[in-house]
């Protein structure tokens, strides 16, 4: 039985919504929900993570193209700063903060490279700032888990994804389209945030 492009689409659609508008992050959990109320029983017909992240940048411009590109500056700019507060670790920005599809509910994600996971504790505990401990899974194909750091800057939600010194030179499949991960360094988030200044 052949899909319905359009129905795939309306599903996006709807994907997309979810996850600006109730910040779901998990875009498979997003789909489902999304099927569901559009009254789908055939998971055939979903969506990939690609289409729905088109979907978000169109929903954003269509509905929040007054408020989004401000919001998304702002988190460019807590994802500066913190990046110049773990500058020995060789921050990179990864996310829908790099994308540009950052929302309401988006967290700050960096990747910071290190002998040790224990030295970014010690720089959280020593600037005093509270934090998580958890751990982020890549699959490399196998499952890895990596020590992950969450703290509040401000209003905003950092995540630190601790990898070791030498990951710097490979990249971690990206959830929406399986490609090597997209990641900048510092000079490349302040050309971007400059640019979307202007």
């Amino acid at each position: 039985m052949a899909i319905d492009p359009q129905l795939r689409q309306r599903i996006a659609q709807a994907s997309a919504r979810l996850v600006v508008l109730e910040g779901i992050a998990d875009y498979q959990q997003a789909k489902y929900k999304a099927a569901a109320q559009l009254g789908v029983p055939n998971t055939r017909a979903l969506p990939s993570n690609s289409e729905i992240e088109e979907e978000i940048l169109i929903y954003q411009r269509l509905f929040h193209a007054d408020t989004q590109p401000l919001r998304l500056q702002q988190l460019r700019c807590v994802a500066l700063q913190a990046m110049r507060l773990f500058a020995a670790f060789t921050p990179r920005l990864v996310g829908s903060v790099l994308n540009g599809t950052a929302h309401q509910y988006s967290d700050i994600t960096l990747h910071l490279f290190t002998h040790t996971p224990e030295e970014v504790a010690f720089v959280l505990i020593d600037k005093g700032i509270p934090y998580e401990l958890n751990e982020q899974h890549f699959r490399l194909p196998q499952l890895v888990n990596y020590p992950c750091y969450r703290f509040m800057a401000g209003e905003e939600r950092v995540v630190l994804v601790v990898f070791g010194i030498d990951d710097i030179r490979w990249s971690p499949p990206c959830p929406i389209d399986g490609k090597p991960m997209r990641r900048a360094d510092i000079r490349a988030v302040e050309k971007i945030s400059v640019n979307s200044e202007q």
